[in-house]
């Protein structure tokens, strides 16, 4: 019914919101379309310096992804956060070229941030595309929870790392997938983090 959902959950749950989609593809072909995707971060505390990225390296069709930045006011700390949703039908050095967008944005414009998150449906489908990941967020000291033999994906009998939460300067101290929770193709991932040794942990 063209609701906002973004708005919506946001509304019902009293927080802020930032929802950025890509543009749509030139292709006529109907099995190259897809409903309308987007990604987007849900805070508890007020956004700042919200841009959207439109991801290089356009799937078929011309079919592009997205990718939003935020920064979250956490009292006199920041935080950047990305959300971000690659190509899936692509090469892996495509696929990480996607990915190192928000890379590149976090060092050329937030140097001053220590604290970062980025999260999303990177689907790496391969052995190799869940090592090259891994080695690009490590390469600039990220570090994840989760195990790169953790699968957040499945159909049928088929089960796959799809999903990511890379951590900088933040201390996890709880983690997991629900895999209970079946709205989605993929399970969610969460992630309880310390800011710091004085402050309490946030989720």
């Amino acid at each position: 019914g063209n609701v906002n959902t973004a708005r919506l959950m946001a509304e019902e749950l009293g927080m802020y919101y930032a929802w950025a989609a890509p543009p749509p593809p030139p292709t006529k072909d109907k099995k190259e379309q897809e409903e309308e995707t987007g990604v987007m971060i849900l805070s508890a505390y007020p956004l700042s310096d919200v841009k959207r990225f439109v991801l290089p390296n356009p799937g078929p069709g011309g079919r592009r992804r997205a990718a939003i930045g935020a920064t979250i006011k956490i009292g006199a700390m920041s935080l950047r956060v990305y959300s971000i949703h690659a190509e899936i039908r692509t090469s892996n050095e495509r696929r990480l070229q996607q990915v190192g967008t928000v890379l590149d944005d976090l060092n050329a414009h937030h140097k001053q941030i220590e604290r970062a998150i980025v999260l999303g449906d990177f689907n790496t489908v391969m052995g190799k595309d869940v090592d090259g990941t891994t080695e690009l967020f490590t390469g600039a000291k990220f570090s994840t929870p989760f195990p790169n033999n953790m699968t957040t994906w499945k159909t049928f009998i088929l089960k796959l790392k799809l999903d990511w939460l890379w951590l900088r300067g933040l201390s996890p101290t709880n983690h997991g997938i629900d895999k209970k929770i079946g709205l989605s193709d993929h399970w969610p991932l969460w992630v309880t983090v310390k800011l710091n040794d004085e402050s309490k942990a946030i989720k």
